[in-house]
């Protein structure tokens, strides 16, 4: 009796191709959207992950204030070199420290300038934050210790500037000082904030102090942790430190914050996803719409089938098998729509994901779901019709025109 449903559901739906297209165009766009927003959600968040880890997994920052970045709150005070070196020297199981401070500055070659993020920072930002020098070499101890002016580009600076040509070893103007390029970091592209993590200028701590900054102030504290031991147990020791240091009492709030990547990574990843959600349901509400439509042809159909419905039934059609033949119409038109929705969201997917750079990761569950829950759209949406039918009157059925 179910075969017999399907092939007269089938007949139906080529006998009217076009309306049977239109019809299903709800659920093809509902189960599309909500697939499309999901996969890039999900790639979005893959990104993110990625991103973070690359810095290392044992990475925390140190900044002064209550949120996050590397700026300062607006009463907070910033941090000292001294207290970079008194959370190496007293801090056990960390790898390597890093104390920086940035500025925007307008950085000339010639008659080509270019705004960029100046940071001035020590040799083991390189280590902590795993940046690699492509060409020439990083500044060294006595470089660092007596403020000489040399610095390192990112690969951005280096195509504003220099074009295709080698910059190491000429001079490039930041602000008002002259500055020696040393090094060209390997290119790293965009961060998760869509950052350019290659617009970047890197010099010696005290020449940006001396030379830029114009005081001694440490904006941001980056700390490695070695591997094996506990994150937890050095964000506790660090924030203990710097309670001391910044001379805060037993009642006093911090006024900075030691914030983990693993942490960092958490609340990113949570954010993508929820974001997703919210609009992966937006989304859903476009199958709704889809069922909807479903109704109104089903019902059209069975208006249009009057007389063929009382001509069954006058033959000896039972009222099950009527409401099965319209009911095994309408799922058939949603799960038609339902499969082709699912083949146009891949496609559109993977060409999105390499439009936005992101990794395209395939989720089996949202697919099943989408294709499960346009079948359950045509059963709900369809069963009235189908009813409708199959409670006809025969008599007043075959009198209908």
């Amino acid at each position: 009796m179910l075969g017999n449903a399907l092939l007269l559901a089938l007949r139906e739906l080529r006998r009217n191709v076009m309306r049977s297209f239109l019809t299903m165009l709800g659920i093809i766009i509902g189960v599309a959207a909500v697939i499309i927003l999901v996969t890039l959600g999900g790639g979005a968040t893959k990104q993110v992950t990625e991103q973070i880890s690359s810095l290392g997994s044992n990475l925390m920052m140190v900044v002064p204030g209550k949120r996050m970045g590397p700026g300062q709150g607006s009463s907070s005070a910033p941090f000292k070199l001294a207290d970079a070196e008194a959370i190496e020297r007293e801090i056990s199981g960390l790898r390597a420290v890093a104390p920086a401070s940035s500025a925007m500055v307008t950085a000339v070659l010639g008659n080509e300038n270019w705004s960029s993020t100046v940071t001035g920072t020590t040799a083991s930002y390189f280590d902590v934050l795993n940046r690699r020098i492509q060409e020439g070499r990083i500044f060294s101890q006595s470089e660092a210790r007596s403020g000489v002016s040399v610095c390192i580009i990112g690969e951005t600076i280096r195509n504003k500037l220099f074009g295709g040509q080698d910059p190491i070893g000429n001079k490039i103007r930041l602000g008002n000082i002259s500055c020696e390029v040393i090094g060209l970091l390997a290119e790293k592209g965009q961060n998760t904030m869509g950052q350019d993590q290659d617009d970047i200028v890197i010099m010696p701590l005290r020449t940006f102090q001396r030379r830029i900054a114009g005081n001694e102030d440490i904006s941001l504290i980056q700390v490695s942790v070695k591997d094996g031991i506990s994150t937890d147990k050095a964000k506790v020791d660090i924030g203990r430190l710097m309670r001391v240091r910044r001379h805060l009492s037993a009642s006093e709030d911090d006024n900075f914050s030691v914030m983990d990547l693993k942490e960092i990574s958490t609340m990113l990843s949570g954010t993508t996803k929820v974001l997703t959600g919210l609009l992966g349901a937006v989304a859903a509400v476009s199958l709704l719409v889809g069922g909807i439509g479903i109704m109104n042809i089903m019902l059209v159909s069975v208006t249009e089938r009057t007389r063929e419905i009382g001509t069954r039934l006058a033959i000896g059609a039972l009222e099950r098998e009527v409401l099965l033949q319209f009911l095994v119409e309408a799922v058939v038109l949603s799960c038609s729509g339902g499969l082709i929705g699912i083949v146009l969201a891949l496609t559109v997917s993977l060409g999105l994901s390499s439009l936005l750079q992101i990794p395209f990761v395939f989720n089996a569950p949202i697919v099943v779901v989408g294709f499960v829950f346009s079948g359950a759209i045509g059963v709900v949406f369809g069963y009235f019709p189908a009813r409708k039918a199959a409670q006809l009157d025969p008599i007043e059925a075959l009198r209908h025109e």
